[in-house]
Formats: C-alpha cells, structure tokens, sequence
C-alpha cells in the first residue's frame, strides 16, 4: 500500500491508501465498513478506530495488526462502488485534487544518518570541504522541522546563503525494539518514504568545527518527507531503488540505492540499543550531487523560487518549492542571535 495522510474538505487529518486510479481511501472509513458489513461486528465504527486509527504514528505503533486490518479494508473498499458511503455518512473515496496531502507521518524520533554513501564522502573530498563525512555519523532531527508534499521549504535569509538539498531513502519502523541484530531488524520495517535534507552549508561548517551538525538541518520546514509511505511488501528489496533529485528540472542527484556502504539491517541493528518507538524514522544517508560540492556552488544552491523533487523508485516523487520569508510571512525577517553576534 501507498500510505498517505491528508486533508479532506473540512481540514481533517486522516490517513488513506493511494488507489491505482490516483483516488485515496480513507482507511478508518473503510475499515468500519469491512467490519460491518464482512466480519457483521456490531461496534464496527469502535473496533476500526482502535484497529485502524485515523493517525499514521497511531496506524504504526498497531504493528502487523493494523496494517493487516488496513489493507483488508482498503481490499475491500476497492470493491465497492465508487459513491459509496463510510458508516458515518462520510467519503470513503476523495479524489486527489480534492484533498491536500501531509506529510505522511511525525514519528516520536526521526535517527538521521550521515556518510552511508562513499559517493557522498568523496565528493566532499575532491570539493575541498573542512570536514570529512564520516561513515556511522547519526543524530536526531527536528520533527517539528517535517514538511509534506507541495508543502514550502522557507529560505531563512537572515541565517544562511548556502541552502543545499540531500535526497534519502528512509525506513518507517513498525514496533518498537532495542539490541537486536541485523538479522532480526528485516521485523521492525514497516515502510519506506522519501527525505529530503534541506542543509544551511555555512551553518554546517560552523557547527562541525565542534565534531556536531543539527541546527543546519533542524531549521523549520527543512525536513520534507513524503509522498506517502510505501508499504514493506511492496519493496522487496530497498537496495534496488534508482534515486534521482532534481532542481527546476535539471537532474543534480542521481544514484542507486545499492550504493549503501552499511546497508539497512546493519544501520537499524547500530541504533537499536537507543531504542526504537514504533512509528521512528531512519533515513540512510544521500547520494552524490550535492549543490555544496559541485564545480559551482554559489550556482546551484537553493534560491526563492527553486522547485526540487525528489524520486525514488517504487516509491513516488516528492515535490517542495523554495519561497522566501517575505512570501512565507509578509514581512522581513527579524534579526535574530548568531555565532556571529556573540563574537
């Protein structure tokens, strides 16, 4: 299943799952009518609240569960004519045009993996960049920082000129769990979504002169994530993704996903000791390609304006345009506290 969640008509947040027909069911609605009119269960509309909850961390932390109860309702709906009615007098049906999409999920902790890509680190090297990129770097990001799809990425001009974009794959965790194996971490993937690292270069440099990065990535609206998450089952094999971010078109990331140095299970086993809640995020690590490490930097960085989209195979594309603050809030940006104001 594509999981998505979205905005109905009455700015309601539910969770639906993509149709092959570009519709999207929304699944708690579909899930009440499988349990009423297949499984004849009288407290059908409480049953799929608690089995198919309309929150995707919610839908998560039920496990195999709920994403086994998801997809028989979204079966089922799928059977059924396209007017039909949820068991509140709902839409079970919207069409894409009709509804804005979310960001698909807010997990309680987003694990962010630099280095994985040798590519990446090479890039750096021949660029010239202060630091090295390391392999098995991992820090928390801002989930207060996730944006959707179609939703803006806000250029904050008054605490960067470099705004760079880094395109991952990243893994959606269905149950929770701490110390396990690589072996064992083929269990807790639930899905698959898109990242895109929105980066403040200059900030970054700054920053990793004290061995950190967080603050360049953690800035609002700097994490895009999306469309929808893609369902385990679907994607057999996460190493076997091409993967490509475009800038107003123009191709400027574009790998394979095969091209992990620590591949997935290895990248889920060496976190597990800080505990997963189910529901986490754990991106893999970008490609090459960066604006950063081009031969012209100043060119390709980020500016008002930019639309990136970012695709993965099997998965979607990922779409942001970059405005400004005065687009974004209708005033100047104020001035705020830097490294720099304290020197």
């Amino acid at each position: 299943m594509r999981l998505a969640t979205f905005e109905n008509f009455v700015r309601q947040s539910r969770i639906g799952a993509m149709a092959p027909d570009g519709r999207i069911v929304d699944l708690n609605s579909a899930a009440a009518i499988y349990l009423r009119d297949v499984r004849h269960e009288a407290a059908h509309a409480r049953l799929a609240d608690a089995l198919v909850p309309a929150n995707m961390r919610a839908l998560f932390e039920g496990g195999d569960s709920s994403l086994d109860a998801a997809r028989l309702a979204f079966e089922h709906a799928m059977g059924q004519k396209i007017n039909v009615s949820g068991t509140r007098g709902e839409p079970v049906f919207y069409a894409s045009s009709d509804v804005k999409l979310k960001a698909p999920i807010i997990p309680r902790k987003f694990f962010h993996t630099a280095g994985n890509f040798r590519e990446h680190h090479e890039e750096a090297t021949k660029a010239g960049f202060s630091h090295p990129v390391m392999p098995w770097i991992v820090f928390f990001q801002n989930v207060d920082a996730i944006i959707g799809h179609d939703d803006p990425v806000i250029y904050p001009e008054h605490l960067t000129q470099e705004l760079d974009y880094e395109l991952e794959l990243a893994v959606v965790l269905k149950k929770s769990g701490k110390h396990f194996t690589p072996e064992q971490a083929s269990s807790h993937v639930g899905g698959y979504v898109i990242f895109n690292d929105i980066t403040a270069r200059d900030i970054q440099r700054r920053e990793m002169k004290s061995g950190v990065f967080s603050f360049c990535k953690g800035i609002d609206t700097f994490c895009p994530l999306g469309p929808w998450i893609v369902t385990a089952d679907e994607i057999p094999d996460a190493h076997n993704l091409s993967m490509e971010l475009r800038v107003n078109g123009e191709s400027r990331q574009r790998s394979h996903s095969s091209k992990m140095s620590v591949k997935i299970p290895e990248i889920l086993s060496h976190y597990s000791p800080m505990g997963y809640s189910a529901g986490d995020v754990v991106s893999t690590g970008t490609v090459s390609g960066v604006a950063a490490f081009s031969g012209d930097p100043k060119a390709w960085y980020l500016k008002p304006g930019d639309v990136m989209e970012c695709e993965i195979e099997k998965i979607g594309v990922l779409r942001n345009r970059v405005i400004s603050w005065q687009e974004a809030y209708g005033h100047k940006p104020q001035a705020v506290t830097t490294q720099e104001t304290l020197k």
